[in-house]
């Protein structure tokens, strides 16, 4: 008679859940074993361990976590200071609790895994609501910076590197916000002796991001809008959100992040693009938008929200994501692994 068990029986084939009367009780019986099966199951999962852990350390080595949970999502990100094997970052994060941060530094040396180092906002000034972009202002010191929220309010900032405080110089608006506007990217560059600011609504699925343009006259905190253009990138698809931040190098060529997001706990996408070339022709802001966009990277695990353009022999485009409950991560796209 067959009998049919959930453990392995004493007498009859190992790990087949089958047993058998044993037709001689008084004798030795010993459990059939197939030696070479099992020694190549045994190898497999050598090998296979051996490859998870080197994955493991290569995708550690690529991808640096920053902090875990949804409270240190990375949605902004600027250059501090560059120093040999060196880079300091201030970072925002779009958070709407009294309780919670909203900017922090972030460090990384060499090969080593990211410091984090929290700041507070000041006491004097109401806390922000979702900061979604940051940008550092062009000068000879990276101590100034804009970080705008998904309203549209904008903050211009200084920090304090001798005892790592913030202050806040200035609150202001962008320009003709309408209702339904999502911001989620803003840069500044010196683009012919003319500060240039560009931001972006995020647009999602099939509606498109829109991204703007204009003259930032500093000293009166107002910027002149001087156009628009929309667009969508091929990928992520689905619930997309085509531009999640912006950046201008010296040139004025213009990269943006895009994002898809399908919950808190994933999966996520992100892709880096040129979006196109920002320029003067006499007075006159020219924008050229990219006919084709060509994924310059791409992840199929986490959602870039902030992003970088760092130069020198250890730069590259450093990104930055908002992975909710799974935290946040950095990366340098071009940068050695």
């Amino acid at each position: 008679m067959i009998e049919h068990r959930l453990i392995p029986s004493s007498y009859g084939v190992w790990g087949t859940g089958k047993s058998f009367s044993n037709p001689m009780p008084n004798a030795q019986c010993p459990i059939p074993f197939n030696m070479p099966r099992f020694v190549r199951l045994i190898i497999n999962i050598v090998v296979l361990g051996a490859l998870l852990f080197i994955s493991q350390q290569v995708w550690a080595q690529d991808w640096r976590p920053v902090r875990g949970g949804i409270p240190f999502g990375i949605s902004g990100i600027a250059l501090i200071e560059q120093q040999s094997n060196r880079l300091d970052f201030l970072i925002v994060h779009d958070n709407k609790q009294k309780k919670q941060g909203r900017l922090a530094i972030i460090t990384i040396k060499g090969k080593r895994q990211p410091e984090y180092f929290p700041l507070n906002w000041p006491n004097n000034t109401e806390l922000p609501i979702d900061l979604e972009a940051l940008t550092s202002v062009p000068e000879k010191t990276k101590s100034s910076f804009i970080a705008l929220s998904s309203s549209g309010k904008a903050y211009h900032i200084r920090f304090e590197p001798a005892n790592k405080t913030i202050s806040v110089l200035k609150e202001f608006s962008l320009p003709e916000i309408i209702q339904g506007n999502n911001f989620e990217a803003f840069g500044l560059q010196n683009i012919d002796s003319k500060l240039i600011a560009i931001w972006g609504h995020r647009g999602e699925g099939e509606q498109p991001a829109t991204i703007f343009w204009g003259i930032f006259d500093l000293a009166k905190y107002q910027i002149t809008l001087a156009g628009s253009a929309n667009l969508k990138v091929p990928f992520p698809s689905g619930n997309v959100r085509h531009i999640s931040d912006i950046k201008v190098d010296p040139v004025g060529i213009v990269y943006i992040t895009s994002a898809s997001d399908a919950g808190d706990d994933g999966p996520f996408q992100s892709a880096v693009y040129v979006a196109g070339y920002l320029g003067l022709r006499g007075n006159k802001i020219v924008w050229q938008q990219n006919s084709q966009f060509v994924p310059l990277y791409r992840s199929d695990y986490h959602k870039i929200e902030a992003m970088e353009l760092v130069p020198g022999a250890e730069g590259g485009v450093v990104v930055g994501t908002d992975d909710e409950n799974l935290g946040s991560y950095v990366y340098i796209v071009g940068g050695s692994s």
